[in-house]
């Protein structure tokens, strides 16, 4: 069977120059492998005529589809159009039902269109504007010999919308992929990714030797480490089986310990729900980490239900006098303990969390990079203390996310 590709051109100079991420790259990559797209190159170009050019007559000499991210605003430097215009060569009419969609738009924000606006109007001769538009920039669909060029804004949102809802069924069909690809992402915490391969290198070689699934590790930071499980086959059912198959394989060698989301969710995610389910409130005090723990928590929808609040003690002032916390040092064992008491005490809250720690750069109490934790639960307090090899941020980060494990551990295996 012939395969088919898909290049990606992301197209802005602040791309270049790490002004923006380029995430819009990433995750049309992410999408076409799900969807059993090959995709060798991914190219990132800066607002230059010239050179733009050249990217997408090199993208379409190599690959059979082309995605062109960003340049389809109303300014000057908004390239994208006229260079597919020019590749084509052919010359930019004005499309009227454009125009009234895009004047349209503006109408129902009670606002008036600019007149620079008409230029998202234009488009290439033989080119045709994607019918998914979620902003006042349409998406472009541009045969150019034999080959299928797709245009799209830079915009996340508008972005996605079109690549799902659109190019992706247009790039099947014409591609014939009637085959089926999905994944499960499992994320772990407490192992490293090496450790991770070595527990499941048994699985890995077998299934190298009789297929199905494969295993892939993701490296996340803040958010742990991924293991994503990938399936390929003709039915939803078929690969939806072939991967809770996987995951119960997979989950038997790493445990529970490690694992902490079988769908891909977050760890806050899952403290909420466990917390929902078993009728319990949550109050935090947080030094080292500022209020990261509870910024996290109230990203989730619904977090009111179970949250109570988070108390940023980060003087000991603070830590004696709303949390109760003694005339100890505050980067200690009894520190931590009695910052969840008085957490819980202070939020009335059922379960309560709290860490305190020296981030650095120059140590106070303790060595940088020392941080203590504690949980209490059922009115039993737990505690932990781990040193950190890192710089400031990444001390932060680590430690939310390792308290919110070692919450999870106690409310799955105590409440």
């Amino acid at each position: 069977m012939e395969r088919f590709s898909c290049e990606v051109v992301a197209v802005g100079t602040e791309l270049l120059l790490g002004q923006i991420v380029d995430t819009n790259s990433s995750w049309i990559g992410e999408q076409l492998a799900l969807n059993g797209v090959d995709s060798y190159f991914q190219t990132k170009v800066g607002d230059n005529p010239e050179r733009i050019k050249r990217v997408l007559e090199l993208a379409l000499d190599r690959s059979d589809f082309v995605i062109v991210c960003g340049g389809l605003g109303p300014t000057q430097d908004d390239l994208t159009r006229d260079v597919i215009a020019e590749v084509m060569g052919v010359e930019l009419v004005t499309d009227d039902g454009l125009v009234e969609r895009i004047s349209a738009i503006f109408g129902n924000r009670g606002r008036e269109m600019p007149l620079n606006n008409l230029r998202q109007a234009q488009v290439p001769i033989g080119a045709e504007a994607l019918s998914v538009m979620p902003g006042t920039a349409p998406g472009l669909k541009a045969p150019i010999k034999g080959k299928t060029l797709y245009a799209v804004p830079g915009v996340p949102w508008e972005m996605k919308q079109m690549v799902l809802e659109e190019i992706l069924p247009d790039i099947r069909t014409k591609a014939g992929i009637s085959s089926i690809i999905r994944s499960k992402t499992l994320r772990t915490w407490g192992d490293s990714e090496s450790g991770l391969a070595e527990k499941l290198g048994n699985e890995i070689e077998r299934l190298d030797r009789v297929g199905g699934a494969t295993i892939a590790f993701l490296a996340s930071g803040i958010e742990g480490l991924k293991v994503r499980l990938t399936v390929k086959g003709d039915t939803e059912p078929e690969v939806e089986e072939a991967l809770n198959a996987e995951a119960e394989i997979v989950a038997s060698i790493l445990g529970d310990e490690v694992i902490f989301s079988y769908d891909d969710q977050t760890i806050e995610e899952v403290i909420l729900d466990l917390c929902r389910e078993k009728g319990l409130t949550l109050g935090i005090a947080e030094s080292l980490t500022g209020g990261l723990i509870g910024s996290r928590l109230t990203s989730v929808p619904g977090a009111s239900e179970i949250f109570k609040g988070s108390i940023v003690a980060y003087s000991t002032d603070v830590k004696n006098s709303i949390l109760e916390v003694p005339d100890i040092p505050s980067v200690s064992q009894e520190a931590a303990e009695a910052m969840a008491t008085g957490a819980c005490k202070a939020l009335n809250a059922d379960v309560g969390l709290a860490v305190t720690g020296e981030a650095g750069p120059e140590p106070l109490e303790e060595e940088v990079g020392r941080v203590w934790m504690a949980t209490s639960v059922g009115g039993v307090v737990k505690s932990s203390t781990v040193k950190w090899p890192f710089d400031r941020e990444r001390i932060r980060q680590f430690t939310t996310i390792t308290v919110l494990n070692a919450l999870r551990l106690r409310l799955e295996k105590e409440t």
